[in-house]
C-alpha cells in the first residue's frame, strides 16, 4: 500500500517541490503518494514548515514523524499538539549556502571591502589589511553549520575559536564550552559569527555585557537566529564603538518592520534571512531518506531534542 506523505510547507513552494521529492522517493525505492490535501488520519509522514498550513498535529493519528524543512525547530518544537518524532533539516544545500554566506563576509570585513566599495574619485589612502591569521575569529555553535562555517575560514588561515554549550572536538578548531568558555571566546574575537539555535539558554546570549567582553571595534555576524541578539543592547554599542558593525541576516520579526533602527543605521547591514534558504533538490534526499529509515525501523537523521529544543 501507498504511503500517504503530506506537503505541508509553503504553500508557494509546491511546484518546486513536487518534482524532486517524488524523484527521490522513487530512486529510494517507496511507493509514495505525494500531495498537499489528504484526510489526517490517513497520512503517514508530513513535510513540513511553520510557514504552511498545519499549526494542529492532532488529527495526524498515523503520521510516524513530521520532516521539517527549515533547520530551525523552534516555532514548532513547543507544540502541544507534536507527538510525532521531530526531525530538522540538515542538507548539504543549506549548509554550503550558509558556509559561503559566512565566508563572504568575513572576509568583507577582514579586507574592509566596504571602504573600496564606497571610495570616492581622488581618494588614494591605500590600507594594507592584515593577514588571516593576524585576524580571529570567533564561531558561537558549533552543530552542523558551525563546524563547515569554520572550515574554510580555518583553510584561508584565520585562527577560529568555537563555542558551544556542551564540550566538542573539531579538527584544527580552538573549541571551548561553559560560562568560563564563553567570556574566553569573546575576548579575542575581532570577528563573532552567531550559529546557535533559538533556545531559552541562548536568547539575548549577545548583551551588553557579552558585547562588552569583544575588543573594541569588533565585527559580529548573525545568520543563526535573532534573538540571539539584545536589539537596543547591539544599537547601543555600535553607538558608543564598542562594535564597530553588525551585519545581520535574522530577526526578531521577518521581515523586518521598514520602522526598525537597524535598516537606518549606518553600521549595520540587513540582508533578508538569505544566508541558508532549503533547496529542494538536496533537501528531497533528506526526506526520502528519513522516510525509507522509518519504513525499515532505522533511527531518523536529525531527530529533535525535545528537551534542549534542537
Amino acid at each position: 500500500m501507498a504511503l500517504n506523505v503530506l506537503y505541508a510547507g509553503r504553500p508557494a513552494r509546491w511546484p518546486e517541490f513536487q518534482p524532486p521529492l517524488e524523484a527521490e522517493f522513487a530512486k529510494a525505492g517507496l511507493d509514495v503518494h505525494l500531495a498537499t490535501d489528504f484526510a489526517p488520519e490517513t497520512v503517514d509522514y508530513i513535510v513540513f514548515s511553520p510557514t504552511g498550513p498545519v499549526s494542529d498535529f492532532t488529527p495526524f493519528t498515523r503520521a510516524k514523524a513530521v520532516l521539517s524543512l527549515w533547520a530551525g525547530v523552534e516555532k514548532v518544537v513547543g507544540n502541544e499538539t507534536l507527538t510525532q518524532p521531530l526531525c530538522r533539516m540538515v542538507d548539504d544545500g543549506l549548509t554550503l549556502g550558509m558556509t559561503e554566506w559566512v565566508t563572504g563576509h568575513v572576509l568583507r570585513h577582514h579586507l574592509d571591502i566596504d571602504k573600496d566599495v564606497t571610495r570616492t574619485a581622488g581618494n588614494w589612502n591605500a590600507e594594507i589589511p592584515p593577514l588571516a591569521p593576524e585576524r580571529p575569529v570567533t564561531i558561537l555553535g558549533l552543530g552542523e553549520l558551525g563546524r563547515a562555517a569554520a572550515a574554510p575560514l580555518i583553510g584561508l588561515g584565520f585562527p577560529v575559536t568555537g563555542w558551544s554549550r556542551s564540550p566538542k572536538s573539531v579538527p584544527d578548531l580552538t573549541c571551548l564550552h561553559g560560562e568560563d568558555g564563553l567570556k574566553d571566546a569573546l575576548k579575542t574575537a575581532e570577528i563573532l559569527v552567531l550559529l546557535l539555535p533559538n533556545t531559552p539558554a541562548t536568547e539575548n546570549i549577545l548583551n551588553a555585557d557579552t558585547m562588552g567582553l569583544l575588543p573594541r571595534g569588533a565585527v559580529v555576524i548573525n545568520p543563526g537566529r535573532g534573538p540571539l541578539i539584545n536589539d537596543e543592547d547591539l544599537l547601543a554599542a555600535l553607538d558608543a564603538g564598542q562594535i564597530g558593525h553588525a551585519t545581520l541576516d535574522v530577526f526578531r520579526v521577518e521581515p523586518l518592520p521598514q520602522e526598525h533602527p537597524f535598516w537606518h543605521h549606518p553600521k549595520v547591514t540587513v540582508t533578508p534571512h538569505i544566508a541558508a534558504d532549503t533547496r529542494p533538490s538536496t533537501s528531497a534526499k533528506v526526506i526520502a531518506e528519513n522516510v525509507r529509515r522509518s519504513e525499515a525501523g532505522e533511527p531518523l537523521l536529525h531527530l529533535v531534542d525535545r528537551q534542549l529544543g534542537y
